[in-house]
């Protein structure tokens, strides 16, 4: 053998930087990746300009429609935000698709005949779809905001890109979307089922907040913002309400949220067989 000679077992070592190529290549020959994507997008951007171009003040000229994480004033970031829920539905669900996706065709058993260790499998996924949906997320939030400033013309919420936090509440978005789609792959190598992972998606981020009602007040009250959809809307609120974590803790509740997740999906996919 030559210097310049790789044996078989250099030749086909599996490594990080691989598996993260073949789940990236994965990913992209996936028609559902992209559509789902452009879902998601289109929702965000769609629900934004309407809420900006509908927008009309109330009999004071001080409040209009509920934004995300607002309460009951509204801001031109918070009307282009207002797809930013249902856009969480499209990237948590491709990210259950993505992951869970493999147990039903069951393609999951030469994934993990490739990959031995199992574990970067599971990281390469969320390293794949992470950083895609929180970039095109971030540029729906800013292409929502853009399109829908013309709407509040006049209005005393209108906004510019250059005014305080404006930026970082379109970043923020994006941010928490990304994570989102973190939490679905998560979820899908938990639950190990599409409908199964889907549902509860769709519980923990929309109907759990909505059943902490029932709790006593007192109870509910100091909960109700680490719950996994509220600390998330405080990463990319504009203004806090008082009962509203910061968009620093917020990150780091919904976050832990994420990392949790994550942690039960790797201890499955380690300990059990497929």
């Amino acid at each position: 053998m030559t210097v310049t000679e790789l044996s078989p077992s250099t030749a086909y070592k599996v490594t990080g930087p691989r598996v993260l190529r073949s789940e990236w290549a994965k990913f992209w020959s996936l028609r559902s990746s992209w559509i789902t994507l452009g879902v998601a997008v289109f929702l965000l951007v769609l629900f934004g300009a309407i809420a900006s171009y509908t927008y009309s003040p109330d009999a004071t000229g001080t409040a209009g429609p509920p934004g995300p994480g607002n309460g009951a004033d509204s801001s031109a970031v918070s009307l282009a935000l207002t797809g930013v829920t249902f856009a969480s539905l499209a990237v948590g669900v491709l990210g259950v698709l993505l992951s869970a996706g493999e147990y039903s065709t069951g393609m999951i058993r030469s994934t993990l005949t490739a990959v031995p260790r199992r574990l970067p499998v599971l990281w390469s996924k969320a390293a794949v779809i992470g950083p895609i949906a929180l970039v095109l997320s971030a540029l729906g939030a800013l292409a929502a905001f853009q399109l829908g400033g013309p709407g509040l013309d006049g209005e005393k919420i209108a906004l510019s890109l250059g005014d305080d936090g404006v930026l970082r509440s379109l970043a923020g978005a994006g941010l928490y979307l990304g994570l989102v789609a973190v939490f679905g792959v998560a979820l899908g190598v938990l639950i190990r089922s599409s409908a199964g992972a889907i549902a509860s998606l769709v519980g923990i981020l929309l109907i759990l907040p909505g059943l902490a009602n029932l709790l006593p007040d007192s109870l509910y009250d100091s909960i109700n913002p680490y719950f996994p959809s509220n600390a998330g809307s405080a990463v990319y609120a504009l203004h806090q309400s008082s009962d509203a974590l910061s968009p620093g803790a917020g990150l780091a509740v919904f976050a832990g949220w994420v990392a949790l997740a994550l942690a039960g999906a790797a201890f499955r996919l380690a300990k059990s067989d497929v």
